[in-house]
């Protein structure tokens, strides 16, 4: 008779997910449950990143030293395939690093803030790695040889990175990442000593056992397209897609988790970019200043939005420097009207003179693409929200073409009345 070898048990991907979850919370205290299920799947995708057409970043980030970063990127270490710990790599040799298509390297960089951060110097050739290896078939061109004897090269860069560091990073990177923010633990909060040379062994076996799981369920993987919460599209999309494709493998609860931590994760890392100061400032004047006005001076723009609690605009350098009509006029000229123009301020015609002031038609556009949807009633009207006008700016007399809709009988100075 022929003998036949049977076939390896199947593993229970869920959980496995809950063995790897479970790693981590005797060494890691993150901020909070959904970061633990994040970077849980982020382990168990570098296996599986020939998979995927991008892989997301994973950045552990405080603001002081001593919330855990380090330790965090030192467990994940244990659990990836293939790890290379980029301490001081030149972009030169992470791009030769990379180049194995078949073998390809989970990297970890520690103390990411010296390549960022404002002592970090010329750092773009390493910054540029990291961007661009996000996706599958991105490459960059180098030249090699020596002297005048050089060709041009092209270097694939599409790796697993995770990342520790102070402060935050570029937004073209923070936007290809997962943000788990590490805090300093509370006195209450207690975790396990770790030991290199115990605990690396048993994020090994961890480690081996993701890697058998990975084989066993990577063709499902390959053909998922996983459904996205409602709302998550672009960027956020590309991020969150391969760890949800993993948590729908897995199964069990790691699905309905995936999805909680993907909508919670992608809302707070827009708190405080760039990008979602300006969509503050649209959705703050669409809800709390014009509020149904069909134009507005500028000085009563302002002094309604001096007046927003929980806003930046009182406050815009923490130092109690207001935004003013200058910068105010910066930000939105970086959105353009329906007719595909910057919105700029323009004239307003009153009895008492021409003050400059924005109309709602030019940014009602932004307001569409930009805003989520308006509330069915402004929870602060202008005029509730706002001071009498004391400054000696020049505002609008009241109008009666102006259109303004509130609970409460609009106040004189802003040059707006009830419709």
């Amino acid at each position: 008779m022929t003998s036949t070898t049977p076939p390896a048990p199947s593993i229970d991907g869920a959980a496995l997910l809950d063995e790897v979850e479970q790693h981590h919370r005797r060494f890691n205290v993150f901020p909070s449950e959904h970061a633990y299920v994040a970077v849980t799947l982020w382990d168990a995708h570098a296996h599986l990143i020939s998979a995927f057409d991008s892989t997301p970043r994973i950045a552990f980030l405080s603001p002081e030293p001593g919330s855990g970063k380090s330790r965090a990127l030192e467990i994940v270490e244990t659990l990836v395939p293939n790890r290379l710990v980029a301490a001081h790599a030149t972009a030169n040799a992470m791009y030769r690093a990379v180049g194995d298509a078949d073998n390809l390297p989970t990297v970890l960089f520690d103390e990411v803030d010296t390549i960022f951060g404002p002592k970090a110097g010329d750092n773009e050739s390493l910054r540029g790695f990291i961007n661009a290896g996000h996706r599958r078939g991105v490459g960059v061109l180098r030249c090699v040889g020596d002297g005048s004897n050089q060709e041009a090269t092209e270097f694939q860069t599409f790796c697993a990175v995770a990342m520790a560091g102070l402060g935050s990073l570029p937004d073209t990177i923070l936007t290809r990442s997962v943000i788990i923010r590490m805090r300093k633990r509370a006195p209450n909060e207690d975790i396990q000593s770790y030991r290199q040379r115990v605990h690396e062994k048993q994020g090994h076996a961890l480690r081996d056992r993701l890697a058998k799981w990975a084989n066993q369920v990577r063709d499902q993987v390959e053909n998922a397209w996983p459904e996205l919460p409602e709302g998550i599209c672009d960027r956020p999309a590309d991020v969150w897609e391969p760890l949800l494709a993993v948590a729908d493998a897995a199964g069990g609860h790691w699905p309905e988790r995936a999805r909680a931590a993907c909508l919670e994760l992608v809302a707070a890392a827009k708190e405080g970019d760039k990008a979602s100061v300006g969509v503050q400032l649209l959705t703050d004047l669409r809800d709390k200043v014009f509020c149904g006005a069909d134009r507005m001076p500028t000085a009563a723009i302002l002094e309604c939005l001096h007046a927003i609690e929980d806003a930046p605009w009182g406050d815009m350098d923490g130092n109690g420097k207001e935004l003013t009509a200058r910068v105010l006029s910066k930000m939105l000229g970086e959105y353009v009207t329906a007719a595909n123009k910057p919105i700029r301020p323009r004239s307003i015609r009153t009895a008492g003179g021409v003050p400059k002031g924005y109309y709602a038609e030019d940014l009602a556009d932004a307001w569409l693409r930009y805003c989520p949807p308006a509330p069915e009633k402004s929870a602060t009207s202008a005029t509730s929200a706002t001071p009498q006008v004391s400054r000696g700016e020049n505002v609008a007399d009241p109008l009666p073409d102006i259109r303004y809709i509130t609970d409460r009988p609009a106040t004189p100075a802003l040059g707006v009345r009830r419709a």
